[in-house]
């Protein structure tokens, strides 16, 4: 087993080859080990100034920021302000959904282990004022509810938007305020931002984007997305070390490096533990904790956070048995790719601990009869509609609507094939990635109630 000493010099060589392999404009890195750390960094912030990234640089880290939300919340359980089994009506009245019922049992707990069953790819634009949060959630009142709360787990970004508010309210202070004061501060973090106006003052990556695709990657036309979606993952951008710092203090049981209490004794591993399995979907971990992602490998646990906003990526991997930390920041191209080299490496050396494989499709997949699969599947941004044509193969046709066309999506046809029990997999590589399609569940009549992509989308008409 090698050292951290070693880690990073092996970083620091090849992270300039990588990021060429990959199309990778910029990324910056930090591994915490015990009481050390190190990080590096590599490439371009911007293909249009040129400047280049170093170990100060902040990226955005995206829907890591739901792990700082859902630490807000925990420190009002600890105060005994919030209790996680309460319904969110207790502390949000004006919270609704087009559902009553699950209006009134949706807990705090659900939101925070995705499991409240609404909608939620919710991305309305309602301004930057400091009421921003405020007034979205006032419009979730008509999104449809997919499956009883509580049933199953479905990626929920709508959630954590109102468990930002919940932590506004309790706090009587706007969520960015709350983020500062309650983690940033206590932290001693010293390169973090919570919105554009505090990035622009550090060396800030701008992300990067593919018009088309092969097109190559170009700086993206907008730095960040909706204020109002902040505690979901919209704005918060820091460097790596700080994002570490953080970690650090969820496996130092709560405390800061200096010793700071930010969250109470026995919290932190509560946060950790499994509230809800996943179905095989191999790119978003097999359970889920409180806000925590996991992978539960055969050599223990592996838990953490993906990120993506606007041409960014982040990913943060800690195994609690090791007390490992490992972060990567990047600003374009195949991240995915570059993460698993990257950080499948520095678990090698430092761990007994292996990445989990990245999910394939079969060398030679099995043809099957599609029939319980086929049909379309809808949600506010897009519908899915599965077919299969005469030579038996499987398509997917994703097609854009409301916001989704607006930021310039287009229709996208996929060849499917056989993965494994009631799953597919696409043939060919989205960023990197073959994201399983999971179908679950059953409409009455033989067919799939849910196409599963992390999210649950509903067979349409169901």
């Amino acid at each position: 087993m090698g050292n951290l000493h070693d880690v990073h010099t092996w970083l620091d060589e090849r992270l300039p080859s990588l990021l060429r392999k990959y199309d990778v404009p910029g990324a910056a890195w930090a591994v915490r080990q015990g009481d050390q750390v190190v990080d590096g960094a590599a490439g371009l912030l911007s293909r249009a100034t040129g400047v280049e990234a170093t170990t100060d640089s902040v990226f955005q880290i995206g829907s890591i920021t739901k792990l700082w939300t859902s630490t807000l919340v925990l420190q009002l359980v600890d105060e005994g302000s919030v209790d996680l089994d309460e319904p969110v009506r207790a502390y949000l009245p004006e919270f609704r959904v087009a559902d009553e019922s699950a209006t009134e049992r949706i807990t705090v707990r659900q939101l925070l282990n995705h499991t409240a069953g609404f909608e939620g790819d919710i991305f309305i634009d309602t301004g930057v004022g400091d009421d921003c949060v405020e007034k979205y959630v006032a419009t979730l009142h008509d999104v449809p509810q997919l499956f009883p709360p509580g049933e199953r787990f479905s990626y929920n970004n709508a959630g954590y938007c109102v468990l930002g508010r919940l932590v506004e309210v309790v706090r009587g202070k706007p969520y960015d305020v709350c983020l500062r004061e309650h983690l940033i501060t206590p932290l001693g973090l010293t390169h973090a931002a919570t919105g554009p106006y505090e990035a622009i003052m550090f060396r800030a990556a701008v992300g990067h984007v593919e018009q088309e695709p092969g097109a190559g990657y170009v700086p993206a036309p907008m730095w960040a997305m909706a204020r109002s979606n902040a505690p979901a993952g919209s704005m918060l951008a820091m460097r790596p070390r700080d994002l570490v710092a953080f970690a650090r203090m969820h496996l130092d049981d709560g405390q800061a490096a200096d010793g700071t209490r930010v969250l109470a004794a026995g919290t932190a591993a509560r946060m950790h533990e499994r509230e809800v399995d996943l179905p095989e979907l191999g790119l978003m971990g097999t359970s889920w904790g409180l806000g925590f992602e996991r992978f539960d490998t055969p050599d223990g646990p592996i838990i953490g956070h993906d990120g993506n906003t606007i041409g960014q990526a982040a990913f943060l991997r800690i195994v609690p048995e090791s007390g490992l930390v490992v972060a990567l920041l990047t600003n374009g191209g195949d991240a995915m790719a570059l993460h698993h080299d990257i950080v499948g490496h520095v678990f090698a050396e430092l761990t007994d601990v292996a990445l989990p494989a990245l999910p394939a499709p079969p060398v030679e997949p099995q043809s099957i009869d599609a029939e319980r699969f086929t049909g379309t599947y809808s949600a506010s941004v897009f519908d899915l509609t599965v077919s299969q044509d005469a030579d038996q193969r499987i398509w997917i046709e994703q097609i854009p609507k409301g916001l989704y066309v607006e930021m310039g999506g287009k229709v996208e046809r996929t060849e499917l094939v056989h993965y494994r029990d009631d799953m597919l997999i696409p043939v060919e590589a989205d960023r990197g990635m073959h994201m399983p399609h999971a179908f679950l569940g059953d409409d009455g009549t033989g067919h799939a109630l849910y196409l599963h992509l992390g999210r649950a989308v509903r067979r349409a008409g169901a």
